[in-house]
């Protein structure tokens, strides 16, 4: 999961159903969620400047709450990501979903287009 489909979960924006009903399932284990500690942060950073300390506490606290695993990067994951960087125009937290999303042999959750880029490298579910 990137930034962009968390932050459409906690702002009910387009695709919110999507990510709401693959927490459902993840609580019923039909599915494994998986989140970059860097994009973690790129949605933490994203609501403490556009609405203040208070919003990021709770963006926090409530996280913990979520069927959601969190993935440190390591050496592979990083050099897949590396990779992405050198043939693509991605942010390095986009590279970094990407590459957990193929580490983990796993798809991609977003809405944001920049991921076009990987379509042919990755799986992707849009929002």
């Amino acid at each position: 999961m990137d930034s962009f489909s968390l932050i459409a979960f906690f702002e009910r924006d387009k695709g919110f159903e999507i990510v709401l009903d693959l927490f459902y399932r993840a609580i019923s284990d039909e599915v494994e969620l998986l989140m970059n500690i860097i994009n973690w942060g790129e949605v933490y950073y994203i609501i403490l400047t556009e609405q203040g300390n208070k919003k990021a506490y709770l963006f926090e606290t409530n996280f913990e709450k979520l069927p959601l695993e969190l993935i440190y990067p390591d050496r592979s994951l990083v050099k897949i990501a590396s990779s992405y960087k050198a043939h693509n125009s991605l942010s390095y937290a986009d590279r970094i979903a990407a590459a957990t999303a193929d580490i983990h042999k796993g798809i991609l959750l977003t809405g944001d287009k920049e991921f076009e880029q990987l379509k042919k490298d990755i799986d992707i579910e849009w929002l």
